[in-house]
């Protein structure tokens, strides 16, 4: 395997690291004003990711990094293509966690009330941008011979981006079901579980949507043959075990599941992707590859033993900060900065 294989790898494992890790926060952050009925309830919801919504933003800057770094022409092409969506994911991040950060510094309902509702609002937002770009990038976009975007800023709005953020949202509001489940005692506990239970059934006909709108929408049929069935069986099969553990009251492994679905999810953009990183929609020759979009082999080998040392402690430390912070949550329970 060469280095451009290697950082496309690696890139693809900290987008869905992200998709895993930030999906349940952005699921938390939607659920919350909807299953709190009152402050101390919405305060012991926002708890149970007090500890990790920060750290899990992190694996985005990480993976951000990575292609600017491996692959400049990518991330020039995306940024600029993409600008709308990205400004849009950027300034529902800031809001999100502005949000977590200050609603507990005063005590009054209606300030609180504001940023339940940036929490909320901005998750939302955060949640469908990301299925919406990724879902550009596997679509195609206007990228001319030289490996400039040229089309005009409502490009990436369109019928199958927008279905995928939607199937994104739906996601990670049950994959934050599914987190709260595990993490929540008594009466609150109980309603995360039903939620879970009811948001099942609108994720699995938005997955249905996205697979159907990728087969019709992209060249992944054409690209992968017969090996093209294999994507949306894994899906559709992850949804499934999702269901039934959901009905056999098992948490832990419908959370399981929920993040394994997360994580192909996310990876099968990468899958029908390779060896391009952004399709070219006026010519698929325009379209930039893991060679024509890389770094120079020096950077790539610098970049790769830098990988080796670091991404291990990183892992090894978040895994630490969950096994840490492991114990269920009851209504009863504040946390400072929540």
């Amino acid at each position: 395997m060469n280095l451009n294989s290697l950082w496309f790898i690696l890139v693809a494992v900290l987008y869905a690291g992200f998709f895993l890790l930030e999906g349940f926060d952005f699921g938390v952050g939607m659920l919350m004003p909807i299953l709190g009925k009152n402050d101390r309830q919405r305060r012991a919801i926002l708890s149970t990711i007090g500890p990790h919504w920060d750290a899990n933003e992190v694996w985005l800057i990480t993976a951000g990094g990575a292609t600017f770094a491996a692959f400049p022409r990518w991330y020039g092409a995306m940024f600029s293509g993409f600008y709308p969506l990205l400004l849009l994911l950027l300034l529902a991040m800031i809001a999100r966690g502005a949000a977590i950060e200050f609603r507990s510094r005063l005590p009054g309902a209606a300030w609180r009330g504001v940023w339940d509702g940036a929490i909320a609002i901005g998750s939302l937002l955060a949640a469908g941008t990301l299925g919406a770009v990724f879902g550009n990038l596997l679509r195609g976009t206007p990228i001319d011979a030289s490996g400039i975007y040229s089309g005009d800023w409502l490009a990436p709005f369109n019928l199958y981006s927008l279905i995928c953020g939607a199937a994104a949202v739906c996601l990670f509001l049950l994959h934050g079901g599914n987190f709260l489940g595990l993490k929540l005692d008594g009466e609150l506990g109980q309603r995360a579980r039903a939620g879970a239970r009811r948001l099942w059934f609108a994720a699995l006909i938005l997955v249905l949507g996205f697979l159907s709108f990728t087969f019709l929408q992209t060249d992944v049929v054409r690209r992968l043959g017969s090996g093209s069935i294999i994507l949306p069986l894994v899906l559709i099969l992850g949804m499934l075990l999702i269901g039934y553990f959901l009905r056999r009251k098992r948490d832990g492994w419908a959370f399981f599941f929920g993040g394994v679905t997360v994580v192909f999810f996310a990876a099968a953009f990468f899958i029908a992707l390779y060896p391009r990183v952004m399709v070219s929609s006026l010519q698929p020759s325009f379209s930039l590859t893991i060679y024509t979009a890389a770094s120079s082999d020096y950077t790539m080998n610098v970049m790769t033993i830098v990988a080796l040392i670091f991404v291990p402690v990183v892992v090894l430390y978040q895994a630490w900060s969950y096994w840490i912070f492991r114990r269920r949550i009851g209504t009863d329970r504040e946390e400072e900065g929540c």
